[in-house]
């Protein structure tokens, strides 16, 4: 998709989320406090609105314009991905949190996963997800085997006609609500132990017996949250709901990395160029001493600070991004981009949150909220240590060629 096409596409988006999205959030303003129920939850208004937003911008056609064509998506590939996200994220910061639905994540709607299930399963599945009616979750994370997947715990057995899955699964974003679970298990323990295999993926409907979210995880003193802790207890699936080959999962559950990862730059982006930009407006408006906040230097010194880094984290992902759809590997430039955007982000927000002085902290700016959400991202699909792990090893075999 060129450049110019991208243009409209990201203004038609947020022509989009200025109509679909800020009037919905009217009875929202208290801030993000009193979203929950007794157990943690969405209340059901929230559900019903986060719902009512992926509809509408599924009958707009920019809900599922980053999945696969095979499963009834856009295909706009990397660069799509990256400047939508950016958008959405600019527009709406941490504020209009609503437009944070207006587009498919891969993990919790269509998305390349589907290629490996089953025609009859997709037929099941797909046509929900497409519209926005539905969501699913991608169960991964355990107790003990974050980083590390080959501490993995959680089981599969065959039996007649399928599986029985035993295990516990945690920081599963969006398990609490989800109504289909994508989970990964140890299938074949001798050749896990090697390291080279022995995972399989499998997709289960939320109401399946045997399984159950045992709780919400609460962040940053929160009373509810997004992820989960989900207990497998003798959960049988049928064969026709295993993705792909049995034994060969890995390669799927890792095939979701980039897209996470230039995701999660592509938002950290949008969210720090909203912070500068209120920090900006602010610094321009508030007087002190006879004159605005901007022309202190030690005020606007940091923003200026903040729009370096940037601009350079921008580019830095889109250069990853169009190496990607250009089929190029590329593991070094996601690490780069997403470690240096996130950190970049966090950073930002850190700043426009000084600018505001006391107001900063006020849950009417939304900054504090955004803080939280952008600190999560140096660790969410995968570490800002992880990032950098993975850029020693292309060093030390590539040298500089990036």
């Amino acid at each position: 998709m060129d450049p110019e096409a991208l243009d409209e596409l990201c203004a038609g988006l947020r022509s989009f989320l200025q109509a679909e999205v800020v009037g919905r959030h009217q009875s929202f303003r208290a801030g993000q406090h009193d979203l929950y129920d007794a157990t943690g939850r969405y209340r059901p208004d929230i559900l019903r609105s986060m719902r009512e937003v992926r509809q509408a911008s599924a009958a707009a056609g920019y809900f599922a314009a980053l999945a696969p064509e095979e499963v009834g998506g856009g295909g706009l590939g990397f660069q799509a991905l990256y400047r939508m996200w950016e958008a959405v994220f600019e527009f709406c910061g941490a504020e209009y949190w609503l437009g944070h639905q207006a587009l498919s994540h891969w993990s919790r709607g269509p998305s390349h996963l589907y290629m490996a299930a089953t025609p009859d399963l997709r037929a099941e599945i797909l046509p929900d997800l497409l519209a926005g009616t539905t969501t699913t979750c991608f169960a991964m994370s355990e107790p003990d085997a974050g980083s590390d997947i080959w501490r993995m715990s959680t089981v599969a057995r065959p039996v007649e006609g399928g599986w029985l899955l035993n295990g516990t699964k945690q920081w599963v974003t969006n398990s609490p609500y989800a109504d289909w679970v994508l989970v990964f298990a140890v299938t074949d323990r001798a050749l896990f132990q090697t390291k080279r295999g022995g995972l399989t993926g499998f997709v289960i409907p939320a109401s399946s017996e045997g399984f159950r979210v045992d709780s919400v995880i609460s962040m940053f003193g929160h009373a509810g949250g997004d992820e989960g802790i989900l207990s497998f207890q003798e959960v049988f699936v049928p064969q026709r709901q295993v993705l792909g080959q049995p034994h060969d999962g890995l390669k799927l559950a890792l095939s979701g990395v980039s897209m996470g990862r230039m995701y999660n730059s592509g938002r950290a982006v949008g969210m720090a160029k909203w912070a500068l930009a209120k920090a900006l407006a602010y610094a321009e408006d508030r007087v002190t001493f006879g004159r605005p906040l901007i022309e202190n230097q030690a005020i606007s010194f940091p923003l200026a600070e903040s729009a370096m880094e940037v601009h350079a984290a921008r580019l830095m992902g889109l250069d990853a991004a169009r190496a990607l759809d250009a089929g190029r590997p590329a593991r070094a430039l996601v690490s780069m981009s997403k470690a240096y955007s996130t950190e970049t982000a966090v950073r930002a927000l850190d700043r426009a949150v000084q600018v505001h002085g006391a107001m900063g902290f006020a849950n009417e700016t939304a900054l504090s909220q955004a803080w939280q959400a952008m600190r999560r991202t140096c660790v969410a699909d995968g570490s800002s240590e992880m990032m950098r792990v993975q850029i020693v090893k292309h060093l030390r075999s590539h040298g500089l060629a990036f």
